[in-house]
């Protein structure tokens, strides 16, 4: 099975923003730990991770054509406001989950709302980067469905 974990924008400061909301881990222990779930469960597993909005939606664009069987996606701060993500990942047919590593319904108001929510089939929150493991789970069983 081929999977696509797609972060954006600040995802990549992992252990340096904010450690109270997003943990110490950095980046590379995200990229271990996807990694290491994709050999145990013998799945090609792509990470992406860009700031720019126009480069998100190019990647969903691209895995329509490449193979790509399930999508993983923490759309950053572009969860609240990018209809164009949105769009991009509706166009998509196979099973996407959205993952966001902070309880979104703990914090900021502007952060409860996701437009990119509704054009996947799970949101997972609140469960640090360990809902990464979580999404890539459900993708995996929606698939073997």
């Amino acid at each position: 099975m081929k999977l696509l974990v797609i972060n954006g924008p600040n995802i990549n400061f992992l252990g340096i923003r904010e450690k109270s909301v997003y943990g110490t881990q950095d980046y590379d222990y995200l990229l271990h730990m996807i990694a290491q779930k994709g050999e145990k469960e013998g799945c090609t597993i792509e990470v992406f991770q860009s700031n720019h909005e126009g480069a998100i939606i190019d990647r969903i664009q691209d895995a329509y054509f490449d193979g790509t069987e399930g999508i993983v996606i923490n759309p950053g701060a572009y969860t609240h406001y990018s209809y164009a993500i949105r769009d991009a990942l509706a166009s998509i047919t196979v099973p996407k989950a959205e993952i966001h590593i902070s309880n979104i319904m703990e914090r900021e108001d502007f952060r409860k709302v996701s437009v990119t929510a509704p054009a996947c089939d799970k949101q997972i929150y609140g469960e640090g980067l360990n809902g990464y493991l979580m999404a890539i789970d459900f993708i995996i069983a929606k698939k073997a469905c």
